[in-house]
């Protein structure tokens, strides 16, 4: 079968489409034929690092039709349109856990599947499961024209947040998010940027923010947060590490809070993903949750895919089709 490869080179990987074995699905496991498979950016950082030893396979997240079984699969059954979080997703196979696949609502396309499990699992891990957001609590998302900004929003909403506070670089782009739950866009290059949050919030700060950009703006996010804010840090897109202001963090007794995918074992991923389809599939199914795309990729185009990616003007996913 052919599967995207990131090749390792002195400079960092490139991304590569290539003939590797069609995996064999092991007991417990759902082997599926992939229709089409999420763009994330973190693949960027990954390729960057990847200087040496063998090619591996890419991708987090697909959606795809079931084919085949591994011995005592119950919940699946073939022929069943699920979506799926786990490794080596952009390739026209996948063997995954049972436990990580989630069946498709049925007024979804293939391509808003693929979009949808890993920025809303990783969104609601960080949202629900770890700051624990209540009703009627400010929330500030960082980045929120990513993928994981729109997720965010989203499920902000869901759980009756206010108000849902965005920032991003780009005014265009904020612009577009009125419709995904955010209440209130800041420009995040503005120069009175923590006294705009500070209007928005009623003069006390987020009580939740959620940040992807990373340990450049660590001291300023803790400025925009109110007494027992969470923070809660999902993405490093623009620096991994910075000076903190402990003072700050102690007097406003802020809780910071670190979540990756990287270092969870199979079971807590799986946890992860099924508190997340428990909680949200309903909302999905009904349309009060939305993947949003915006646009899509032939599978022997993934290097521009990645080109996409890193000049960074979209506003949601981007997603590889897999099969015509």
């Amino acid at each position: 079968m052919k599967a995207v490869m990131f090749v390792p080179h002195a400079d960092g990987a490139s991304v590569e489409v290539r003939d590797v074995p069609k995996p064999i699905p092991a007991p417990g496991e759902a082997l599926i034929r992939v229709v089409a498979a999420g763009l994330n950016r973190g693949e960027l950082a990954t390729r960057s690092k990847l200087v040496s030893g063998v090619p591996q396979p890419n991708g987090i997240e697909f959606a795809g039709e079931v084919v085949e079984l591994g011995e005592n699969v119950s919940t699946v059954r073939v022929g069943d349109r699920v979506m799926g979080h786990w490794r080596a997703g952009q390739a026209e196979f996948v063997a995954a856990d049972e436990r990580l696949l989630v069946k498709i609502p049925p007024r979804l396309s293939w391509i808003e599947a693929a979009a949808w499990l890993n920025v809303f699992t990783t969104a609601h891990d960080a949202i629900v499961s770890n700051a624990q957001l209540a009703a009627n609590e400010a929330i500030l998302v960082n980045a929120a024209s990513s993928g994981i900004g729109i997720a965010a929003l989203q499920i902000a909403r869901l759980y009756r947040a206010r108000p849902i506070v965005g920032s991003s670089r780009s005014p265009n782009k904020l612009e577009l998010l009125s419709a995904r739950g955010m209440d209130i866009g800041i420009d995040a290059t503005s120069e009175r940027y923590v006294a705009a949050v500070k209007a928005a919030t009623g003069g006390n700060g987020a009580d939740v923010l959620i940040d992807s950009v990373g340990a450049n703006i660590l001291n300023r996010n803790l400025d925009c947060l109110a007494l027992g804010g969470r923070m809660v840090s999902v993405g490093r897109l623009a620096t991994e590490s910075g000076d903190i202001n402990l003072d700050l963090l102690a007097l406003k007794r802020i809780t910071l809070i670190g979540v990756t995918f990287r270092t969870r074992t199979l079971e807590q991923r799986i946890a992860c993903v099924r508190r997340c389809a428990e909680d949200l599939w309903d909302a999905l199914a009904d349309g009060r949750l939305q993947p949003v795309v915006h646009g899509t990729f032939r599978m022997q185009d993934i290097a521009e895919a990645h080109a996409a990616m890193e000049k960074n003007q979209h506003v949601g996913k981007l997603v590889l089709e897999i099969a015509s």
